[in-house]
């Protein structure tokens, strides 16, 4: 009995401390853009925030290497396709360490050898539950999307996220997965799980979408047209279509199937969240979990759906309109939490959102330079002048309040930065009424104690930030510690 309580306490401490985070994997065919940094950034901020409460967090990203598009990719550079996939994961770990991200972060490739097996798993399951089944068809394909279009889809006969490129006409024979006979069981998973996709204008797409019915859909190819992709099980004339073997990588990357306490303890106790872009909702959101149920394994948590970073106006960031911004132009002279704090604040949590230069070097100058940096050099010039040591903090914990915290449980991280920044705009105004610079010469003791209550809620403003601008809040730390202003500013002003 006593023993049964004890696993029974275990269990119920796994199941409440882990937690499980992943974005998409982009394609290895061209570099990371906006949209991309967006996205890593916010699931960085949600397991950053995960870590400080307590919870074990996976957090896990990666590459898509498989498809039509990373075979032509490959081709036109005159290299093989192994050897672009491997040079692309290596230009990715580095491209996204540049937006800030934990170094826990884990990355798996849909070429891993055990990503293969567990891909290949997956699809016998679904086969022996009569799930996937062969057929003669015909249809239109985006190269670009790496999926199937009907004409619904088309406008003037292309696909409209990539207009100007001709579509393929596939005609063979495919295995296709029973998409049709998960309408029923999605809708009932939706009802049950109201809060399943975020926000809830993309779970009413998706709900309507669904509730039109589903068509089967091919998850093959043939080897002899497209070589580069998973072998099916048992059948080495056909290869996967990429995204039934991608979407598996959120559960291979546990060590699924083997590795069953891993499985256990992230995806199914983990609260599995995944990150993507509206683009990605019917991938995600139905597709997966329809391929979910298919294996009989549980399906996700939760599914946040951002908008699209545009360019002024809402037009599509686009090379042949010159308006597109690479991230990392922007960290090479900004830096990273810059980018990070345009990105958090700026951006809508759900809706598209330009990005301009100029918008950028407005709000860095306001929010940045004017702002956090201008604050903190303010407070820790009067503390560096008037105190005789640093001021102690000895187990200095915060709790949030409930507006900040309800703000990142509903993934609205515009909303928990604009409430930090209410910090921040309130101890200017406070420095500017009660005048501490002035206060301390006619009375020490008042003035001094004025300077360390000012100290103490910087500390308290860069506890609220370790999750947001983890560089900028350990450097104000460090200079609280310290006693001393940052010996640079912790963002210039750009003009």
């Amino acid at each position: 009995m006593i023993l049964r309580k004890i696993k029974s306490s275990l269990e119920q401490a796994m199941k409440q401390n882990s937690f499980y985070i992943t974005t998409t994997l982009p394609y290895v065919n061209a570099d990371l853009h906006m949209g991309h940094a967006l996205e890593f950034v916010r699931a960085d901020v949600v397991a950053r925030f995960k870590k400080l409460e307590g919870f074990d967090v996976f957090f896990n990203t990666g590459t898509d290497e498989h498809g039509m598009k990373i075979y032509e990719k490959a081709k036109s550079l005159g290299k093989t396709t192994k050897e672009f996939v491997d040079e692309s994961f290596l230009h990715f770990k580095e491209s996204v360490r540049i937006f800030g991200m934990d170094e826990d972060i884990h990355f798996v490739r849909t070429t891993d050898e055990h990503h293969i097996k567990a891909a290949q798993e997956f699809w016998k399951r679904v086969y022996d539950n009569g799930f996937i089944y062969k057929k003669d068809y015909e249809s239109k394909y985006c190269v670009g999307c790496e999926e199937t279009k009907s004409d619904s889809e088309l406008v003037n006969g292309e696909c409209p996220l990539h207009p100007g490129k001709p579509l393929e006409i596939i005609h063979e024979e495919n295995y296709f997965f029973k998409y049709s006979a998960f309408a029923d069981k999605l809708m009932e998973f939706y009802i049950s799980h109201p809060n399943f996709v975020v926000p809830d204008f993309r779970f009413n797409e998706i709900k309507a979408f669904v509730e039109r019915g589903l068509q089967d859909f091919s998850i093959s190819r043939l080897k002899a047209k497209m070589s580069w992709g998973i072998e099916v099980p048992n059948d080495p004339d056909h290869v996967m279509y990429v995204w039934f073997d991608a979407l598996v990588n959120y559960i291979s990357t546990l060590g699924w199937p083997e590795n069953k306490e891993n499985f256990e303890k992230y995806w199914v106790n983990g609260t599995p969240t995944q990150y993507c872009g509206k683009d990605n909702l019917r991938f995600q959101s139905a597709m997966w979990q329809a391929m979910l149920m298919a294996a009989e394994l549980p399906n996700s948590h939760q599914i946040i759906i951002n908008g699209f970073v545009t360019a002024e106006g809402g037009l599509k960031m686009s090379k042949s309109l010159g308006n597109v911004v690479n991230p990392k132009d922007v960290v090479d002279e900004y830096g990273t939490d810059a980018l990070r704090y345009f990105l958090l604040r700026e951006v809508s949590s759900f809706e598209d959102s330009p990005f301009t230069m100029e918008r950028f070097k407005e709000t860095y100058n306001a929010g940045l330079a004017n702002g956090i940096g201008n604050l903190t050099s303010r407070i820790m010039k009067l503390a560096e002048t008037n105190l005789t040591s640093p001021v102690i903090f000895e187990d200095f914990k915060i709790k949030p309040s409930k507006v900040f915290e309800d703000a990142i449980a509903d993934f609205n991280l515009k909303l928990a930065m604009d409430h930090i920044w209410v910090f921040v705009s309130g101890m200017d105004e406070k420095i500017q009424k009660e005048q501490p610079f002035k206060v301390i010469k006619e009375d020490k003791e008042k003035g001094i104690e004025m300077i360390k209550e000012l100290v103490l809620e910087l500390l308290h403003v860069s506890k609220l930030l370790e999750s947001f601008l983890p560089e900028t809040a350990k450097k104000i730390q460090e200079s609280i510690f310290a006693n001393k202003m940052p010996e640079t500013p912790l963002f210039l002003r750009k003009d």
